[in-house]
């Protein structure tokens, strides 16, 4: 009886990490969000995770749709914290399936970032963005 009940036991737990390492690894779609990321926090009680919103812009004076976003990797967050106030691309991955909050609060999870050089706001119509001028060296003379 012991051993039945063992065995169970076993099997019941090998059947929840399948599931886990199942929903851990596929994705249900990949994708990219432009925007301006305008939120990013490290949040939770004891499974912290980085969560953010994106605000995406379809045409210039309208109200913006908020995309919102989880990043697991610190590396990826201290990318997406450097070109917060840039417009950038999100590399994201949707995963369903994953119980509870100490995953993320959204099912959108960010793997990347890059940052676009130029807005197209209608076809034909292409705005380079803003480039930062270069810091002033400081000079000898100075001192």
């Amino acid at each position: 009886m012991l051993v039945r009940v063992s065995m169970f036991l076993i099997a019941l737990v090998l059947l929840a990490a399948l599931y886990f390492w199942a929903a851990l690894s596929w994705s249900f779609s990949t994708g990219d969000r432009a925007g301006w990321v305008q939120k990013l926090s490290k949040k939770g009680w004891i499974c912290k995770t980085w969560e953010g919103e994106l605000a995406l812009v379809s045409l210039p004076g309208t109200t913006p749709e908020k995309f919102t976003f989880t990043i697991w990797n610190d590396e990826t967050a201290e990318k997406v914290n450097k070109v917060m106030g840039k417009r950038v691309a999100l590399h994201y991955e949707e995963k369903v399936g994953l119980p509870g909050s100490c995953f993320g609060e959204t099912r959108y999870y960010v793997t990347g970032v890059t940052v676009a050089e130029e807005i197209q706001l209608t076809p034909g119509v292409i705005v380079s963005s803003p480039q930062t001028p270069p810091a002033p060296a400081a000079s000898a003379a100075s001192k």
